[in-house]
């Protein structure tokens, strides 16, 4: 088996990036410290098409040298935008019929392995605070909360991970319905 080169790996323009059909899924940074898990984001929206990321609270904003290092210029194709309010956003994404999902540690959570995503429906997920996850009032305003299962001694994934298996997951289950 040989390696592929980068030249072999038929990937997109940024134009053709714009312009593809993108994932219905939105994800929503809840009051991010990390800089590199930030870029991090990014570069997994741009893997997956994400169709937009919302920045909210504390969560830095592009350009900067330390979410470019990490996001390797997928701050250029994936749509962005900049909102204060984690909470305004909530209620503005739910009045347009997008289904928010807190991915998060909770009471009756759904399990990532059991979540069921439905055709034709367009989804944000939430990530929260390295700290201390996603804010409370999000979660209980958020039509479903979803925990990844864990099985060591932790129970605890970075941000920049938890988003990678989530967005798979979810992506896997959208494009296999």
């Amino acid at each position: 088996m040989r390696k592929l080169k980068n030249s072999e790996l038929d990937r997109l323009s940024v134009n053709d990036f714009k312009s593809v059909k993108k994932t219905p899924i939105i994800i929503v940074l809840d009051n991010i410290r990390s800089l590199n898990n930030i870029g991090s984001v990014f570069r997994t929206s741009d893997a997956f098409l994400i169709e937009k990321i919302y920045l909210c609270g504390i969560t830095a904003k592009p350009p900067h040298k330390d979410i470019h290092k990490t996001a390797l210029g997928s701050t250029d194709t994936v749509d962005w935008e900049y909102i204060k309010d984690t909470m305004q956003l909530v209620e503005m994404l739910q009045a347009e019929s997008i289904k928010v999902c807190a991915i998060e540690q909770a009471e009756n959570a759904t399990m990532l392995n059991d979540f069921k995503p439905e055709t034709n429906t367009t989804y944000a997920l939430v990530f929260g605070n390295e700290v201390k996850g996603v804010a409370q009032n999000v979660v209980s305003a958020s039509d479903t909360v979803i925990e990844i299962p864990q099985f060591g001694t932790k129970h605890s994934l970075n941000i920049s991970v938890s988003c990678g298996v989530v967005v798979w997951d979810v992506f896997s289950k959208l494009n296999n319905s």
